[in-house]
């Protein structure tokens, strides 16, 4: 079904570089949405699917499988939730379905059923995430809608404050919203929020689907401001490619699910928990949040080079670790293209937003080419909208 509309078919990659069908080479500023944290076909994540593929691949969860614990108690020590217990899924939008599910029902017994999110965030594309999702494009054409989603606007407490109600039951909000532009939450946003749930008795869940997983540097995005949610989901980067989600949740909610209450038949599998067992191993045999943080002052002091040379149609550069976004101007789509010509893969997002997303394990030599890349791309788009304009200003490509 035409619900995407690809450009390249990519038959190959390694690392942080991905081949297509013709034989052209790109690098992967994508990494799959956030997902290849790890790089394209890691050498330990391919022998832990390949040893497993052999070992054991499903049994469901009638019975327990071996790397299911391992796997919850690795996430549960590295969340800072104390008691943390886990629920694996497939997915984000699963994960987040599940946290939605877990509010709920922690909150029935006192008819408390709403959950407050961010206009502008992105949650999936189910039908209580896309409603949980604060944006009327993703909306649109499928009401009616869940009820039970009010919004408030990211980065303002006070708006949340007022959205709260006898009926809430929880807010639910990213440490970095990427759809929506790239927008970091503001130091005492998270802390405050922490704090405001706590005096309201709601509770404070975070999704990490695309913030996790050392994607900005730490495990998660909420440790970038020392707080600690009731419970988090997971997914992108959790299987670098290999499809796995999870809810994580502190002892408040631990044992809310009870047999009857939430299930999947595919969560969870011997063969998913290795993969992310693997990314786990990666991420701290190779130091790789430590790199994060180093690659990404580097990239963005680049960044902020190029848009300091293009300051009439770049406005800067923000995000958290190696989750970054180039703010234009002008529309990001024409750059995004211009990128992918040279052979760079790079994403448009919230009109105006270029979205670069390496690996978490990129080089310095790989970030000076995208840089490279990205200068060129901008000149050129500067010079051709200066041969169709006598005043390049006019349409926003102005040096």
């Amino acid at each position: 079904m035409p619900t995407y509309a690809p450009g390249v078919a990519l038959v190959e990659g390694s690392g942080t570089t991905v081949w297509d069908a013709e034989g052209k080479e790109y690098l992967d500023f994508v990494s799959g949405i956030a997902v290849v944290n790890i790089g394209h076909c890691h050498p330990k994540m391919v022998h832990a699917i390949q040893d497993q593929v052999e070992t054991l691949v499903h049994v469901s969860n009638l019975f327990y499988n071996e790397k299911q614990p391992l796997l919850a108690r690795a996430l549960s020590e590295r969340s800072g939730l104390p008691g943390a217990k886990c629920f694996f899924c497939n997915s984000g939008a699963e994960a987040n379905e599940g946290l939605i599910k877990l509010a709920r029902l922690w909150g029935s017994e006192h008819g408390k059923y709403e959950i407050v999110t961010m206009r502008q965030s992105f949650h999936g594309r189910t039908l209580a995430t896309l409603t949980a999702t604060g944006q009327e494009k993703v909306q649109k054409g499928f009401g009616p809608l869940p009820d039970g989603f009010v919004y408030a606007t990211f980065n303002d407490l006070e708006s949340i404050e007022d959205a709260i109600t006898s009926k809430t039951a929880a807010v639910l909000v990213e440490a970095l919203q990427g759809e929506g532009g790239v927008i970091p939450a503001e130091p005492e946003f998270l802390s405050g929020l922490r704090k405001l749930c706590d005096e309201k008795g709601i509770l404070l869940l975070c999704d990490e689907v695309q913030c996790g997983m050392g994607r900005t540097g730490k495990w998660f995005g909420f440790q970038n401001y020392d707080v600690v949610p009731d419970a988090f989901s997971l997914a992108k980067g959790l299987g670098n490619g290999f499809p796995i989600g999870a809810v994580v949740a502190g002892q408040k909610l631990s044992d809310i699910f009870q047999p009857g209450h939430h299930a999947t038949t595919f969560g969870g599998t011997p063969l998913a928990c290795s993969a992310a067992l693997a990314v786990i191993d990666v991420i701290e045999e190779e130091e790789l949040l430590a790199n994060t943080m180093v690659m990404s002052a580097y990239f963005i002091e680049g960044l902020c080079e190029i848009a300091m040379k293009h300051k009439k149609w770049i406005s800067g550069v923000r995000g958290l670790g190696l989750l970054l976004g180039l703010v234009l101007d002008v529309p990001a789509a024409p750059l995004q293209k211009k990128l992918l010509e040279k052979g760079m893969l790079s994403l448009a997002t919230a009109g105006n937003v270029l979205r670069l997303l390496p690996p978490l394990n990129v080089s310095q030599k790989e970030v000076d080419q995208a840089l490279r890349l990205l200068g060129e791309a901008c000149l050129e788009l500067h010079e051709e909208s200066a041969a169709l304009s006598p005043n390049p200003c006019q349409c926003g490509m102005g040096q």
